[in-house]
């Protein structure tokens, strides 16, 4: 076989693999290849051995390249002593299969590294980011306190497999340490704390808010890995708001902890202050369209509920009449059969009613998904346009206020040296200033790089989650087609129940005349206007 792979003897699990670390079919490299195989357990030199045998002297693996790697890994892995010849006594038959542990925390290494490799793209699609967490926010019922009652929420993370309880100043403490920590990111607001009196609307308003939030933050690039992060979602101890800051508190933040600090200037484009303007005018575009959206998903949700309401109670109200009890006498009705007749209708029509408000109410419940996607989006807008105002009246104006206090230290600085020797420690003291004022600004500069290239990240994550919107209209499109298309139904299993109810209406002597639909003589051959 001598480095040839065929199709049919490649198994899916190669193909597993290749896709998770080149999903844009890129080539694999050296180093990206001692990280893969650092799950084999195969000593660093065999490893080397196994990439040279199936790099064929390119400096990279092309896709069969990788397969062959693969193959000649489980075999080592079987303890065989692994050459070219080797694979040949596979011709015809499938490729052993290595074991890699969990492709999972492959996928993370691969999009780790690819992110490390190319700093100014972010490195995630859409399905990737929500893949990082998902959270669910429910409501404890029950309210705890003697005097001032407070709400818990049962917060659940599908990664740390944890669910522990939080109230709001849980969320409150973790937002003010995020804000802390990663002042040019984006940082979701959370929903406005109401003291006293706060109605079971309310509450329900603020719990998707707090869902909303945590699942940005946990699907966030940066955030998601951090411990302040995990410590909310897993820390099972009481007074969580007191013991997060106790933890955190003193932590530094993301600027000056990270590798690319120093080298931030060299990240941003020389376009950068004309592109984030841009930007800014484009989500704020943006931000205003989904606004109307979110308003028209809101009335629409509005709208199912009250349908549904108005057809329960159309239909409560023929069951009433169709449970009538009072005897009406022939007094009142002389000959006719009609309310005998419509009673009996009444209960079989105040059904179908039931059904159709139903059917509104699953509609109202499923429109309200939408509206929650419409929201999420929202709240990423916003945060955004939190961002770049932190940015423009932090990192921009202590810059600018840093370089006009450096200005007026060096106008006294020509000023004093025209004086006599007597201001020669004045004259020093300047110089000492200036020099402390040149450090404190080169951090700023360092500071105002690292954020424009943070506004640049944060961008590029905004318009990744973008992809929210196919799944808004593609949902919405789903919920009005189920819930039109069971609404005619039931309207149409309907009108023979209300035909059947006038058992009058086949009876009576022959007429060469039609009755119109509101009961007027019409002529068979003519009809006047």
């Amino acid at each position: 076989m001598s480095g040839d792979l065929t199709l049919g003897s490649v198994p899916p699990f190669y193909r597993e693999v290749y896709e998770i670390v080149c999903p844009n079919q890129e080539q694999v490299d050296q180093d990206l290849f001692v990280q893969l195989l650092v799950k084999s357990s195969l000593p660093k030199p065999k490893v080397i051995q196994i990439w040279e045998l199936a790099d064929n002297k390119q400096g990279f693996l092309t896709r069969n390249g990788l397969y062959k790697a693969l193959a000649l890994t489980a075999l080592a892995q079987q303890g065989k002593t692994i050459s070219d010849q080797l694979l040949g006594s596979f011709s015809g038959q499938e490729l052993p299969k290595p074991t890699l542990g969990d492709l999972s925390d492959l996928k993370y290494m691969s999009m780790r590294l690819r992110r490390e490799r190319s700093p100014n793209l972010l490195g995630f699609s859409y399905q990737e980011l929500c893949d990082l967490d998902t959270i669910k926010v429910e409501l404890v019922p029950e309210k705890k306190g003697l005097i001032l009652k407070h709400v818990e929420y049962e917060v659940t993370s599908q990664k740390y497999r944890s669910t522990v309880l939080r109230r709001y100043n849980d969320f409150l403490s973790l937002h003010e340490l995020l804000l802390n920590r990663y002042p040019y990111r984006l940082v979701p607001r959370l929903p406005p704390k109401k003291m006293m009196g706060a109605n079971r609307e309310f509450i329900e308003h603020r719990r998707k808010c707090l869902k909303r939030f945590i699942n940005l933050v946990s699907r966030h690039p940066q955030m998601h890995g951090d411990n302040l992060l995990k410590f909310f979602l897993t820390f099972t101890g009481s007074e969580t708001h007191h013991k997060i800051k106790e933890s955190f508190r003193g932590s530094p933040d993301e600027f000056m902890a990270s590798n690319l600090a120093s080298t931030a200037k060299d990240l941003v484009p020389m376009d950068t202050v004309s592109q984030m303007k841009n930007s800014r005018e484009h989500i704020n575009i943006l931000y205003a369209s989904v606004t109307r959206m979110k308003e028209v998903a809101e009335k629409m949700v509005l709208r199912a509920t009250g349908y549904a309401s108005d057809m329960l109670q159309f239909g409560r109200e023929l069951g009433a009449l169709g449970n009538d009890s009072i005897n009406v006498s022939s007094w009142a009705t002389g000959s006719s059969q009609n309310w005998k007749n419509l009673q009996t209708g009444f209960k079989q029509v105040a059904v179908e009613y039931s059904l159709i408000a139903d059917t509104a109410s699953d509609e109202a419940a499923d429109s309200d998904k939408v509206l929650e996607k419409l929201s999420i989006l929202m709240d990423l807008l916003q945060a955004y346009k939190d961002l770049s105002e932190r940015h423009e009246k932090g990192v921009v104006q202590d810059h600018q206020k840093a370089l006009q206090k450096m200005s007026q230290y060096k106008k006294k600085m020509v000023s004093a040296s025209g004086q006599t020797t007597g201001e020669a420690a004045a004259l020093e003291q300047l110089e000492q200033k200036i020099l402390q004022q040149e450090s404190q600004i080169a951090n700023m500069e360092n500071r105002n790089h690292f954020s424009q290239h943070c506004m640049q990240m944060e961008t590029q994550l905004v318009h990744t989650n973008l992809d929210i919107v196919y799944e808004i209209l593609s949902q919405m499109s789903s919920v009005q087609s189920k819930a039109h298309t069971e609404l005619g139904k039931v309207w149409s299993n309907l009108i023979p129940k209300v035909n059947s109810m006038n058992k009058t209406q086949s009876s009576g002597p022959s007429s060469p005349t039609e009755t119109s639909p509101v009961g007027s003589p019409v002529n068979n051959k003519t009809m006047a206007f």
